[in-house]
């Protein structure tokens, strides 16, 4: 049996900020994730400069693709609203497997199917043991799944189901560009471009609603890409979607349960108006690596809910999101 200070489930940009703090305090740690990085992971790929921020990186270190957007172009209800805020888009592809290896922590790849505590450690398939467990494995996550579920529900009226399709696209249009309640979907839509001819695309709704409503999202995926076809924003013929799901904020009132954490959308912290999930992931992964390394509260109460935190857009969306 392999033993180490903490295991980490889930190699994404939680689990792997978790594992870099981790390893500059001083602690062994040892990520375990279900597929070998690079690995193909649906997402918008937009990241903010609070991101790049918190991770300490330098544009010019970074191998692969990163694009930067002046404007975020938001439609709602006919209006127009340019934001002139600079945002960036990479490929999580190479972003997470490039986050994962900066990180320094060993990874192997491993699906969890059992968890048990045993003699104040936590021992994982009879084959890993650690005093510290962190479930970093998003909305599937096994350590939310067998050790949080019970104790701290996710709330069902914040799930966000989501369709979307990243490909090459010779796109014309620089901006990102956001849609809410397009057609009455109870949601939002994005287009978001990437370096080197590539283009990501998708629909987000709130799945309870769709399904009060008795609509099916496919429809509205749709609805969606003849929208940017006829408007010229996608050249390429846009390839099958793929579909994930996640939460918004709520009120997380248990991510750690003894020496047990969960971070990033393993907990649903994806933010309550432009629903950013990078973000959210890398605060509360270093937020668990410090409160093990220090003995610390592990406080994720100051990680922002909303992106545009303080404005009537963000306030706005959020009511729209979850009332």
């Amino acid at each position: 049996m392999i033993s180490t200070d903490v295991l980490i489930v889930g190699g994404g940009p939680a689990g792997s900020s978790c594992a870099a703090r981790l390893k500059q305090r001083g602690l062994d740690c040892l990520v375990l994730d279900r597929v070998d990085f690079p690995r193909v992971k649906l997402c918008a790929g937009w990241v903010t400069p609070e991101v790049i921020s918190d991770l300490r990186m330098e544009k010019s270190e970074y191998p692969h693709s990163f694009f930067t957007f002046e404007t975020t172009v938001v439609h709602l209800y006919g209006m127009t609203f340019r934001l002139k805020a600079p945002q960036h888009s990479i490929r999580r592809t190479e972003f997470d497997a490039w986050l994962l290896k900066r990180s320094g922590a060993p990874v192997r790849k491993h699906q969890v199917r059992d968890i048990r505590c045993e003699d104040g450690t936590y021992v994982v398939d009879d084959q890993y043991r650690a005093k510290f467990l962190v479930g970093a494995g998003g909305t599937r996550c096994p350590v939310f799944r067998r050790l949080f579920r019970n104790d701290n529900p996710r709330a069902k009226s914040l799930q966000a189901v989501a369709l979307e399709s990243e490909f090459k696209n010779e796109w014309r249009d620089g901006d990102c560009h956001l849609w809410f309640f397009h057609k009455g979907l109870p949601g939002y839509a994005w287009y978001v471009p990437k370096q080197n001819g590539y283009l990501n695309i998708g629909i987000g709704g709130i799945a309870t609603r769709l399904k009060s409503r008795r609509d099916d999202i496919k429809d509205y995926w749709q609805s969606f890409v003849e929208k940017l076809e006829s408007q010229g924003l996608v050249s390429a013929s846009v390839p099958e979607p793929g579909g994930y799901s996640y939460y918004l904020r709520a009120d997380v009132d248990t991510p750690r349960i003894d020496n047990a954490f969960v971070v990033g959308d393993a907990a649903g912290l994806a933010t309550r108006d432009l629903c950013e999930g990078i973000g959210p992931a890398v605060r509360s992964g270093y937020a668990a690596a410090d409160a093990i390394a220090l003995d610390s509260e592990y406080d994720i109460s100051d990680i922002n809910r909303h992106s545009l935190s303080g404005s009537l857009m963000g306030r706005y969306l959020d009511y729209r999101f979850c009332h």
